[in-house]
């Protein structure tokens, strides 16, 4: 999850159309996906309605027909507050030490359900694993294999 800086999120507007943005994120604990946001801002009032959500993080500077790796997550997403958006905003703010909490947008915390990983180097050629997030990691749930 640190191939980037950025990431792109899904979200969906009340009508049920697709929406998509680039961010700057931090990852908080396991696999949370924490970031900074206008409230104004489309997907963010489109997680006001619908707190559905899918991420996807990749470093950008892959080369077409070598080893390629990502992860693809699916879950939840909004605005977090108290101890939850303390422990965020200190992620944030060690992966962009100029951030300042003081004086910035709300804090948002993305919560995955489910992870799609590929990894050839490791995993092999067209390879994706679907695994569930649990409290004490990741339980597969399949492989599939696209050669």
């Amino acid at each position: 999850m640190n191939a980037s800086p950025l990431c792109a999120l899904a979200t969906v507007w009340p009508t049920g159309r697709a929406h998509i943005n680039h961010m700057y994120f931090a990852r908080s604990g396991l696999f949370d996906v924490v970031w900074i946001s206008d409230p104004d801002s489309r997907h963010s009032r489109n997680l006001l309605t619908n707190a559905s959500a899918a991420v996807t993080i990749f470093d950008s500077h892959q080369t077409w027909g070598r080893p390629d790796r990502g992860i693809q997550l699916f879950g939840t997403a909004g605005t977090v507050s108290g101890a939850a958006a303390r422990e965020a905003e200190r992620a944030y703010a060690a992966r962009f030490p100029s951030y300042d909490p003081s004086d910035s947008y709300p804090i948002y915390r993305f919560r995955p359900r489910e992870v799609k990983l590929f990894y050839e180097r490791v995993l092999g050629g067209g390879t994706l694993v679907t695994a569930r997030v649990t409290r004490d990691g990741l339980a597969w749930r399949r492989t599939e294999v696209w050669a």
